[in-house]
């Protein structure tokens, strides 16, 4: 039989020749038991990956199309939702950071493609008129800012009309030629394009207006703040006094005093 390990000094003093005092010396003595240490380990009990957790069926998130060919869109309406690239935007459209097409000017959907860009890809347009078709012709004109279009400027030829050579048949005519500094004349070339594509004339120019129309305005003459300050004052007492006599005969009543509540 195998004895417990708090019972090895014991035995060993049984085995020797020791006196009995030394024995319970040894039994007194406290004894070091060693301690194991351990260590736990969490393992997963479920797959966090793979078909183990099996399929989700989250929300949807609502792709597709949100205008249809031929609908009025304005700037910065969707046209289209999509996760990829299965549309392209065309004309007058652009990319969202999700792929999403939205248009960037007034007009009407088309869904077509270009096959002078891409043999495969389909692209979303926005046509500028309702009978137009997409895509434009490549040398077609592109309409610009507030609807215009691109036109050659032609230089303007003065016209002179010699009064001899008008024949008249019945009446005096009076021939009046139009001179340079017509006021039609001056605004239109005080007129200059700026960054918004608008024509207008200077700010000093419009500054001007009154003075080029001959509008008088009383002229600003400073006075002596001190002098208004001590007629403002004056007024003031003035008026505090003349309140002060029109109730001066009246009973004014007075006001009730109130009374402090005795504590208990």
């Amino acid at each position: 039989m195998l004895l417990p390990r708090l019972l090895a000094p014991v035995r060993a003093c049984t085995r020797s020749t020791a006196p009995l005092s030394r024995v319970f010396e040894a039994l007194r003595a406290p004894t070091t038991v060693p301690t194991l240490a351990l260590t736990f380990t969490r393992n997963a009990s479920h797959q966090s990956q793979g078909r183990a957790n099996g399929a989700k069926d989250g929300p949807g998130k609502r792709l597709g199309a949100k205008k249809t060919g031929g609908e009025y869109v304005i700037p910065g309406n969707i046209i289209f939702r999509q996760r990829g690239t299965a549309w392209y935007p065309g004309e007058n459209c652009k990319f969202g950071r999700d792929h999403c097409v939205f248009a960037t000017e007034s007009g009407y959907v088309r869904y077509y493609r270009d096959p002078r860009k891409h043999p495969k890809r389909q692209y979303i347009g926005v046509a500028l008129e309702k009978d137009h078709t997409l895509p434009y012709p490549p040398n077609a004109a592109r309409r610009r800012r507030l609807n215009m279009l691109a036109v050659p400027i032609e230089p303007e030829t003065d016209v002179v009309v010699d009064p001899q050579l008008v024949e008249v048949e019945a009446g005096d005519v009076q021939v009046v030629e139009a001179s340079e500094g017509t006021p039609r004349e001056q605004t239109r070339r005080a007129l200059t394009i700026g960054k918004g594509y608008a024509y207008r004339e200077a700010n000093w120019q419009i500054g001007r207006a009154a003075e080029r129309a001959n509008v008088q305005v009383k002229k600003f003459v400073p006075g002596d703040r001190w002098a208004a300050w001590r007629k403002s004052n004056a007024r003031i007492e003035a008026n505090a006094e003349r309140k002060r006599l029109r109730n001066a005969g009246k009973k004014t009543a007075k006001p009730k005093q109130r009374q402090q509540r005795q504590r208990a």
